[in-house]
C-alpha cells in the first residue's frame, strides 16, 4: 500500500472535503500502466479536475501498473462494484462483444484523425453495450500505432514462423496464428518480465509501451507496420453514477471531455518521444518492406471480414458511420 500511496499526487491526498462528511466521497481508480505513461498520467489530471470541480467532495485514488486489479480484472472489478471506477482497453475484452474491437480491426484506422473517426461511429455502440453491463463510459484515448518489435531482422511473415508474441486482445493472437507465430498472453505490467524469461521474444504494440518495457535490452528491430490503436478507456460503475446528484455528473462529464481532448495530444507527444527513445537506445526504427507490408494487409483483410461477420447489424452501423466521416 505504500508503493501505491506514493503514486497519488500528494495534494490529493491532502485535498479539503469541503462538502458534509457523509458526501463526501473516496473511489479507487485501477490502471494497467505504468505511473509514468501518458495515458496514467491523462487520469491523473482527470482526477485532479473531478476533485476540484467538487469541491473534495469526490476524491479520485489513482492505482498504476495493475497494483490494485491487474489490466484484466479491471473492468469486471468496476462492472461488480469492487471498485468506482477504472481505466482499461476494451479491445482485450472483445469475447464478450465485438463491438470492444472495433479499435483493432487492423490498417482501418491507423491515423489520429482517423482514430477519432471511428471512435465517434462507435461510440453509441459502445454507450449501449457497456450500459447493458452496467457501466458508463466516460473518456477514451487512443495508442499510437501498433508495430511489431522482433529480435532479428524480418522481411516477410515466413521470417515470423515459430516466435512467441505477445497477445493482448483478439486481433494481436489472430494475426499471431495467421503468421505462423505463437500468441502468449500478457498485461503490460508483465512484458519485461515475459522478454526476460524467454516467454515471448516479440511484441505486437505502440512504440509508448515499448519504450516503457525497455524492449531494447531484449529485442532490436521495431517495424512500424501501422496496425491499429486501440484506446483506454475509463469506465464507471453505472449504480455509482446514477447516484451522484447531477452537479456532480456535470463535473465528472467536464473533465471526461478535458480529459480525452488532453489525452490524444499527449499520445501524438508520447509516440514522437517514444520513437526517439527507442532509436537512441539502439533499435532499428523501419518501415515494413513491400512484401510484408501486402502479406500483412492480406491478413488484416481476413480479420476484418471475420469482425464484420461476429459484430452484425451493430457492426455494419459503426462502418457505415465511418466511411461518412472520410
Amino acid at each position: 500500500m505504500k508503493n501505491i500511496a506514493s503514486s497519488i499526487p500528494a495534494f490529493l491526498l491532502l485535498a479539503p472535503l469541503t462538502g458534509a462528511a457523509s458526501a463526501a466521497e473516496m473511489w479507487d481508480m485501477p490502471t494497467a500502466y505504468p505511473a509514468s505513461n501518458f495515458q496514467t498520467i491523462n487520469a491523473q489530471e482527470f482526477s485532479v479536475c473531478v476533485s476540484k470541480g467538487t469541491n473534495g467532495d469526490i476524491t479520485i485514488m489513482l492505482h498504476p501498473n495493475g497494483s490494485l486489479f491487474k489490466g484484466n480484472d479491471i473492468k469486471r472489478a468496476v462492472q461488480t462494484g469492487q471498485t468506482q471506477i477504472g481505466e482499461r482497453l476494451l479491445s482485450s475484452h472483445e469475447n464478450e462483444n465485438p463491438v470492444f474491437g472495433t479499435d483493432s480491426i487492423p490498417f482501418i484506422a491507423t491515423t489520429y484523425e482517423d482514430s477519432v473517426n471511428l471512435y465517434k461511429a462507435a461510440r453509441p455502440e459502445l454507450d449501449r453495450v457497456l450500459e447493458g453491463q452496467g457501466l458508463k463510459l466516460l473518456y477514451s484515448v487512443p495508442w499510437p500505432p501498433n508495430g511489431m518489435f522482433f529480435k532479428k531482422d524480418v522481411q516477410s511473415v515466413s521470417d515470423m514462423a515459430g516466435i512467441k508474441v505477445r497477445a493482448y486482445n483478439k486481433e494481436s493472437a489472430r494475426i499471431a496464428a495467421l503468421t505462423g507465430m505463437t500468441p502468449v498472453s500478457l498485461e503490460a505490467a508483465e512484458i519485461s518480465q515475459g522478454m526476460a524469461a524467454g516467454v515471448i521474444n516479440s511484441l505486437m504494440t505502440s512504440s509508448v509501451t515499448g519504450k516503457d518495457s525497455r524492449v531494447w535490452e531484449q529485442l532490436n528491430h521495431f517495424y512500424q507496420v501501422k496496425a491499429w490503436m486501440p484506446r483506454n478507456s475509463v469506465i464507471i460503475n453505472k449504480a455509482v453514477w446514477s447516484g451522484l446528484s447531477k452537479d456532480k455528473q456535470d463535473v465528472i462529464l467536464k473533465c471526461s471531455a478535458d480529459a480525452e481532448a488532453a489525452g490524444l495530444e499527449k499520445s501524438k507527444a508520447a509516440d514522437a518521444e517514444a520513437i526517439e527513445a527507442l532509436k537512441s537506445n539502439g533499435m532499428q526504427v523501419l518501415a515494413p518492406s513491400d512484401k510484408l507490408a501486402s502479406e500483412l494487409s492480406k491478413i488484416g483483410q481476413t480479420i476484418a471480414k471475420e469482425w464484420a461477420v461476429n459484430a452484425g447489424a451493430a457492426g455494419s452501423s459503426i462502418m457505415a458511420g465511418y466511411k461518412k466521416s472520410n
